[in-house]
């Protein structure tokens, strides 16, 4: 009797080791097969007062994942990843050193290379903040923020494919273009309404506010604020605020505004902002005023929200020849991390001195051209 409950015994376990482990007879052999580990139970956002998700907070928008893909590859290993993340901090370490003060001055009109006014230097290194990490999504790094085309390219329509952002040749700069955007056309320095807008201190540059938003060299920071009516999304470069009007149709295409007329609603746990309505002056890229952009955000736990945006320009000048999405995500700010006001002075100071500069260059022309 002994024997039969051992035995008993014995095939009840094996019973469970085959139960746990999946083994299957199958013609005579037995195959392993692990069972399904426990699905990981999704997220749940906290939820406002009137039960949408909650999104508010300040966040951390940089990165050193670029725009566009600069290799073949849609994701880096975790090795490259790290190799990124520590040369940056190397390259800022030997940027905040002081600088050499027995140094010589930079030859007139710059040394040619690239960078401000020929290299003649620009903002230091304590003024730089561009992330110190790459985005990573599902556990895997990124190259790139755009995601589709799936080779991480803008599709620039052929006029304008190698352009970049901010054509040299171009009379009026686009609202992104960087404040050292060099533009070589007569003219460009005519009046102050032929400037950049960040270089006016009107807008923050690169598409930092948005739409779509986007990263920069520094002022990273984003707020968001939730009303059952309205989401407020506040910019910390220049103080650029977008208002989101909820469930709402948009204005008429008559009222057009710098960032166009966003409106939002809500799909499952996700908030979608639609922007149409942008003017002739905030072009994104050298967009037209029929831009269109629709941003999506949600939570991917309590510390990260997702930023999926899509670009289109339906209009006959359109500098893409198709639409393109991007996603990056925005870490939540560390609690002693603030969004302080933003001073921008160029546009104050500098401009009327800028112009001058250009007024000075024509007259030198002028002079050398009658000597000939």
């Amino acid at each position: 009797m002994r024997d039969r409950m051992l035995a008993f015994a014995g095939a009840l376990v094996v019973a469970g080791v085959v139960a746990s482990l999946g083994l299957v007879a199958v013609e005579g052999q037995t195959q392993v097969t692990r069972a399904p580990a426990a699905a990981a139970r999704p997220y749940t956002p906290p939820r406002t007062a009137d039960g949408k998700p909650d999104l508010q907070g300040v966040y951390d928008t940089s990165t050193l994942t670029p725009l566009e893909r600069p290799t073949a590859d849609v994701h880096m290993t975790d090795e490259e990843a790290k190799r990124v993340e520590a040369q940056t901090a190397a390259r800022r370490e030997r940027a905040s050193l002081p600088s050499n003060a027995s140094r010589q001055a930079p030859p007139v009109g710059g040394d040619g290379s690239s960078g401000a006014a020929g290299n003649v230097g620009g903002y230091n290194n304590f003024w730089i903040d561009s992330g110190d990490t790459v985005v990573v999504i599902n556990g895997r790094p990124r190259t790139s923020i755009v995601v589709d085309p799936p080779d991480g390219r803008i599709p620039r329509a052929a006029r304008t494919a190698g352009r970049g952002f901010a054509p040299a040749a171009a009379v009026a700069p686009t609202s992104d273009a960087a404040e050292n955007v060099v533009t070589a056309a007569r003219g460009a320095y005519d009046n102050p309404e032929q400037r950049p807008l960040g270089e006016r201190c009107l807008m923050g540059f690169g598409s930092t506010s948005g739409p779509p938003a986007l990263p920069v060299l520094y002022n990273n920071f984003k707020q968001i604020v939730q009303t059952p009516e309205h989401v407020m999304i506040l910019t910390e470069m220049n103080h650029d605020v977008r208002i989101v009007r909820m469930n709402q149709p948009h204005r008429p295409k008559s009222i057009r505004m710098w960032l166009g007329d966003p409106v939002g609603h809500w799909e499952g746990d996700t908030l979608v902002v639609d922007t149409t309505n942008f003017t002739e002056k905030t072009r994104y890229g050298g967009s037209s005023p029929d831009l269109h952009v629709v941003e999506r955000f949600s939570r991917l736990d309590d510390k990260t929200l997702l930023y999926r945006f899509t670009v289109e320009d339906p209009g006959p000048n359109s500098p893409w020849s198709k639409p393109w999405s991007g996603e990056y995500t925005w870490r939540l700010a560390a609690p002693d991390d603030h969004l302080y006001e933003y001073a921008c002075h160029e546009g104050n100071y500098a401009l009327g001195d800028i112009l001058r500069g250009e007024r000075l260059l024509e007259k030198e022309a002028e002079e050398a051209a009658k000597q000939r």
